[in-house]
């Protein structure tokens, strides 16, 4: 497209010059024209959208408060819309940059970006069911017709390798352990555990030590949770076809998972607690065993979870057909229901210590599984785009996690004074405001009902019943978040004040105690001083850490957490209703210098930290640090809601886990390679997801690269399946292991990196054509 029909078709196209210079500029032209990438085929124009134009500029990433799109995205959507004469627009697949450009949050006018772009074009959007957030976005920014898709089906991560030796190994100690050779057994299960890098998760007495017998069960049971979490942790096997619902054995371990958690506003007792019931035990009492590692619960967990397995794949098997599809659960369900002993999962039951579970709390329960296994393998995902292309009503779906307690003696067993925590607006829409919750029960304050059931103001809890001191924190909001809750900003921004000024002493009050320091150091008032809702400025989404990170565009950390300053310091103010987020950077470098730990939420077993690039966009661990005057690392803390047995894992753990079960594991990485070259894009993708972890946490250990290297280099056969699916992601995961060991994340043998070198060399030929 040439500089003049570009400026005739795109009358907003001088408002863009401020940012990015005359047309054509250099993204997305040949220094001449405008470069539209695409290819039509018939009737139908199948385009890339342009990136946001950050590549390869430090400097602009650094400095940009808000920005504009660049000139070859302006030029791609006139294209669209006033030379192709689209009738309307299909964007694919999640979060795309055109409703994440600068703009009003709702009520879009003729200034802001995502309105000019999208100009007169109806937009259809499919996007993930478990997104419901940045859907919305998209409905409000962009005008969008979003239709929802599935989910990849979830499985168990399942143990590979020594995962899988030390899981045998410990069955032997059980039936041998009163022989002569438990001792033997469980020095086997120390060295192979230490081989498996499990020495960071479980405390191991050095190889060769005498144990005594009674401590040898813990030894083993520590291991056996550890590995049990591993393999029972659920993840998506491979990547989701539009319009191939999930066989019914493939939504097996979503069930299993829907299942596992009690619902008593429905009468409905979870499967695991039925089962325990049936021993006379209490699942919560066998969860915090487990934890612990004593041996007979974590044996007593694993039968409770085998069982469930089992029972829900006896149902599951009842309601499909000949091609192990679910048709007509209904009409089955009813012919299952009410026969007592015929009941598949009573049948499975019968041969297990569990006989004896309640049949009619069974038979509420599988009621409802059955309703929930309609859902997941409901199939509309065409026939909702094709009613959109018809112009007609999309019925709206239920948008969620498919499947739906800070606790640790760190710190010298001394409250933290003040902790850091995120808050994303999709885990609020799944959890029903968990992390609101958390915030609240940190400063000590509980809200309050009004006659509709709404709550719009909140009351402190006297220290006498709270217990400990009020705790401090510095809640830094997604732009996601901050354009969803706007009201619950406000009613945590006053919780925040009404517990600054209350009369408490400093030690019992860390709100009060920072607030009035803070007042002092910056001469303004205590209600001022203690702004602790943070954001994006309005319309500005992201700290943009993640692009940096993604293009290998900055220089060294501290300019990392530069730009999470200049991009996240904007505050919200109760006292100042409609003025929009103000940047208060002072206040906020103050807060975070107190900060003792630092805090994000998990709730979905498909997304987890290394999925995707926001978790590590939002960690303020390395930039805390840098700015507390005694230089300490501040504590990172994951609390992980994803299964009925909630846990708080320390950052380092959840990095760990997250690699072991997805990274590492062939399961994970077979099911990606299956899916071609996007599937390899994925591999790529979670690598450049930990190197960003390295970046702002420094929280992922030597071994998950070296183990990473050894998985996808050193092994020819995987290597070379690599190279031929995808030759440009393959490069990139070469790129980004030299990154992480030329920024002194990953330490290994010279011989490894010389090998990248060449390999690096031999892929740039082959992607050029070259040939040596």
């Amino acid at each position: 497209m040439g500089v003049r029909e570009y400026q005739s078709l795109t009358p907003y196209a001088t408002a863009l010059e401020e940012n990015w210079g005359k047309p054509p500029g250099n993204l997305n032209s040949d220094g001449e024209n405008l470069l539209v990438y695409g290819k039509q085929y018939g009737n139908v124009f199948i385009g890339v959208q342009p990136t946001f134009g950050y590549e390869g500029d430090p400097m602009r990433l650094l400095f940009s408060k808000s920005a504009s799109p660049h000139h070859g995205f302006a030029a791609y959507y006139s294209f669209v819309e006033k030379i192709f004469n689209a009738d309307t627009v299909l964007h694919f697949g999640t979060h795309g940059s055109l409703e994440f450009m600068p703009g009003k949050q709702v009520g879009m006018s003729d200034v802001c970006y995502p309105d000019s772009l999208i100009g007169n074009i109806p937009n259809v959007y499919y996007y993930a069911a478990n997104n419901p957030s940045e859907a919305t976005i998209a409905k409000r920014r962009s005008y969008a017709n979003t239709i929802s898709y599935l989910t990849p089906p979830a499985e168990n991560a399942g143990l590979y390798k020594g995962l899988k030796q030390l899981s045998e190994l410990i069955s032997s100690y059980q039936s041998l352990k009163d022989t002569g050779r438990g001792p033997q057994i469980v020095s086997s299960i120390i060295s192979t555990a230490k081989q498996c890098n499990l020495d960071k998760d479980v405390e191991l007495p050095d190889e060769g030590e005498e144990i005594p017998a009674k401590e040898r069960d813990l030894v083993v049971g520590k291991v056996y949770s550890k590995i049990m979490e591993i393999e029972s942790r659920l993840l998506p096997c491979g990547l989701h076809v539009i319009g191939e619902p999930p066989s019914a054995m493939e939504a097996v371990a979503t069930l299993v998972n829907i299942a596992a958690l009690n619902r008593p506003e429905d009468g409905i007792s979870s499967l695991p607690t039925i089962l325990a019931e049936t021993v006379g035990q209490n699942i919560e009492e066998v969860y915090r065993g487990s934890d612990k590692g004593i041996l007979k619960d974590v044996e007593l967990l694993r039968q409770i979870t085998e069982a469930s397995r089992g029972a829900i794949s006896a149902f599951v098997e009842r309601t499909t057909n000949k091609k192990g599809q679910v048709v007509d659960v209904t009409n089955k369900l009813s012919s299952i229901l009410g026969f007592g002993i015929n009941e598949p999962w009573v049948q499975y039951l019968s041969n297990t210590k569990f006989y004896r579970a309640d049949r009619e709390k069974l038979r509420t329960l599988f009621q409802f599984l059955g309703e929930c296994l309609k859902l997941v393998v409901a199939d509309n995902e065409l026939g909702s785009l094709k009613q959109a292309l018809e112009g007609k009503y999309v019925e709206p779906g239920p948008g969620g996690d498919p499947i739906r307690n800070p606790k640790k003696a760190d710190n010298g067993g001394k409250y933290p004074e003040t902790i850091a925590l995120v808050l994303w607006g999709t885990d609020n829409i799944k959890t029903y405001g968990e992390s609101l919750a958390q915030v609240l029960w940190m400063i000590g304050v509980k809200p309050v009902a009004d006659t509709f059931g709404r709550v719009n103001r909140v009351e402190p809890v006297s220290l006498e019943e709270l217990g400990r001191p009020r705790i401090d924190v510095v809640v830094n909001c997604s732009g996601v978040f901050r354009d969803l809750f706007i009201n619950q900003m406000n009613l945590l921004d006053r919780a925040v004040k009404m517990v600054a000024e209350l009369d408490e002493p400093a030690d019992q009050n860390y709100v009060r105690k920072h607030a009035l320091e803070q007042a002092e150091a910056l001469g303004i008032d205590v209600r001022e001083a203690a702004t602790r809702v943070f954001s994006n400025a309005s319309g500005s989404y992201s700290s943009n850490i993640n692009l940096a990170v993604e293009n290998s565009s900055w220089n060294d950390e501290n300019q990392l957490q530069d730009m999470y300053l200049s991009r996240k310091s904007f505050a919200f103010d109760c006292d100042a209703p409609g003025a929009g987020m103000m940047e208060k950077r002072q206040v906020f470098e103050m807060v975070l210098s107190t900060a003792d730990a630092t805090f994000q939420n998990l709730d979905s077993s498909e997304i987890s930290l290394t999925d995707v690039s926001h978790y590590f966009d939002s960690d303020p661990t390395n930039l805390v640090q840098n700015l507390r005057k005694d230089k300490k690392k501040p504590s990172a803390y994951i609390a992980d809601t994803t299964t009925a047995n909630a846990q708080v894992r320390t950052l380092s753990e959840t990095v760990r886990l997250d690699a072991r079960t997805k990274l590492l594991n062939p399961k994970w990485y077979e099911g990606m390679m299956s899916s071609g070259y996007e599937g390899v894009r994925e591999i790529e993708k979670r690598l450049t997801n930990t190197v960003g972890w390295s970046a702002t946490s420094g929280q992922v250990d030597n071994w998950v690269y070296e183990e990473a290297n050894s998985t996808f280099i050193q092994d020819e056969e995987m290597l070379n399946r690599l190279i031929s699916t995808n030759p440009n992601s393959f490069r990139k995961l070469l790129q980004t292991f030299l990154e992480a060991n030329g920024r002194g994340y990953w330490e290994t043998s010279q011989e490894n990196i010389e090998k990248l070198r060449q390999l690096y060399s031999e892929v740039e030929d082959k992607i050029e054509g070259i040939d040596r």
